[in-house]
């Protein structure tokens, strides 16, 4: 008989991860699952609040015995992002994420599965409505658009926590504990939608990319995994040299924090070339297959007819965008001279889109270190200006400086040794954790970050690992326990 998630344990894990992927829940339209939260520790007669931004704070009381314990903060993110493949029917606003269990993992039918925190909110609501699981006091807190902004730990106010120890539950690889992380900062170019008339003779084509893993920004960026932006910009840039080809528009990449897995664009050339071009965009399916093998084996390059627009760039627009493209950077640009294998600085070209108007460029730069985040703005920002792009940057956020000497690092880790006879490392994560913003606001908290293992976050791919949500829940009840 096929398992079912419903069947696994423990069940009121699992029971409330199945409720939250019924709930919408959008980077900023999260009002369904904050009202969800609200009703949740109101029924169980619990101390619920709201704070200006609308995080969602619930209090619970020491357990019988162990009133002396210190209180801790559990605290999760309660929006995901919203991807799914091209051929996917599926209104975020109102659908819910369908998920199923295959050989050990949960996915979602071509969408993002939401686990990235929708698992760590299952576990903040289980140990809430616990009556057998022993602790201290506990604050249970859940903040709004992690994904796109940070705005609600940018949002948190002094006085609104009680606690001096935070368990961030919102990493992605069991067995690991993180006690630092990249601070970021987005990069947005706009530059201006000057079109003419397209020429007569001309024939159009759709130019499509499609197929990439995609994968977070931060965790994936390391991988080698393809970037639709890049390699459709790439094709364009060398067919406009010899062909003449004319672009009408392009829409590449999604989210800010995504690594672009899909690439289109509608293109005009004269008939005469006809031929040629059809055969230069299977040359460049070759090329792509055959350079990322490796890293991305369903990737699929394709070329079709199209009906021919009324407008394409105007040619020094043109010119001035897929040069900006080609020279923008992508991927890792430092590793850290202090900690083996991690990313110190990067940064990622996320999306090109058209509006009535503008072109608008949308990339994330990230750092551990402040001096070097500020660095690779300024470099990526520099490409830009040299097409004429007006640029804008967002305020960005602060990183996590490592405590080696963390009480509750020291207390984790001998938890999880405890329960699995080996030593967890002890990592920093180039990934943007909200324990950043939280520590500028609360000097002095003491935090460490874990979670289950998470592949694929931020993209349709997105599986969580059963053992290890096991895994992780086990520890996550050791540490409440021993604090």
């Amino acid at each position: 008989m096929k398992e079912k998630i419903e069947d696994l344990k423990p069940e009121r894990l699992w029971h409330y991860f199945l409720e939250i992927c019924k709930i919408p829940r959008p980077s900023k339209r999260e009002e369904k699952i904050i009202r969800y939260l609200l009703d949740f520790g109101r029924d169980h007669e619990l101390d619920t609040m709201t704070d200006d931004v609308h995080n969602v704070l619930i209090r619970k009381p020491a357990t019988p015995g162990n009133e002396h314990q210190k209180s801790v903060i559990l605290q999760s993110h309660i929006d995901m992002v919203c991807e799914k493949n091209a051929d996917i029917v599926h209104d975020f606003m109102k659908d819910p994420i369908l998920p199923f269990l295959e050989a050990g993992w949960i996915k979602a039918k071509g969408t993002t599965l939401g686990a990235d925190d929708g698992i760590g909110i299952a576990a903040q609501l289980a140990i809430l409505e616990s009556k057998d699981i022993p602790h201290g006091p506990i604050e249970c807190l859940f903040t709004v658009d992690e994904e796109t902004g940070l705005s609600g730990a940018f949002g948190l106010k002094k006085g609104f926590l009680n606690s001096t120890i935070l368990l961030n539950l919102d990493s992605e690889d069991e067995g690991q504990l993180f006690i630092g992380c990249a601070g970021g900062r987005d990069t947005v170019a706009t530059l201006n939608l000057d079109t003419e008339p397209v020429q007569q003779g001309s024939i159009a084509y759709k130019v499509s990319i499609t197929g990439l893993k995609g994968g977070h920004s931060g965790d994936d960026i390391n991988k080698g995994l393809g970037n639709a932006v890049k390699l459709l910009n790439r094709f364009l840039w060398n067919a406009t040299n010899r062909f003449f080809l004319r672009i009408s528009s392009i829409d590449a990449g999604n989210l800010r924090n995504a690594i672009a897995r899909e690439g289109f664009a509608i293109v005009t050339i004269s008939n005469q070339f006809k031929e040629g071009f059809e055969e230069f965009g299977r040359e460049y399916e070759s090329i792509f297959r055959e350079e990322l093998k490796a890293t991305e084996n369903n990737i699929k390059f394709t070329i079709e007819h199209f009906e021919i627009p009324q407008l394409v760039l105007a040619v020094e627009i043109q010119s001035a965008l897929l040069n900006c493209l080609y020279a923008c950077p992508h991927g890792v640009l430092e590793y850290s001279r202090n900690i083996p294998d991690l990313v110190e600085t990067s940064t990622n070209l996320a999306s090109v889109k058209f509006t009535e108007e503008k072109i608008v460029i949308t990339t994330s730069q990230r750092s551990s270190v402040e001096s070097a985040k500020k660095d690779v703005c300024d470099m990526v920002a520099s490409v830009f200006r040299l097409s004429g792009a007006d640029i804008e940057h967002s305020a960005g956020y602060p990183g996590w400086k490592p405590d080696t000497d963390s009480e509750i690092l020291k207390l984790t880790s001998d938890s999880y040794q405890h329960l699995f006879n080996e030593k967890p490392k002890v990592l920093a994560i180039h990934a943007g954790l909200e324990c950043g913003l939280i520590g500028a606001l609360y000097p002095g908290m003491d935090m460490v970050s874990f979670g289950p293992t998470i592949k694929g976050a931020h993209s349709p791919d997105e599986r969580l690992e059963v053992t290890s949500a096991l895994n992780f829940w086990d520890l996550l009840v050791e540490v409440l326990k021993r604090v």
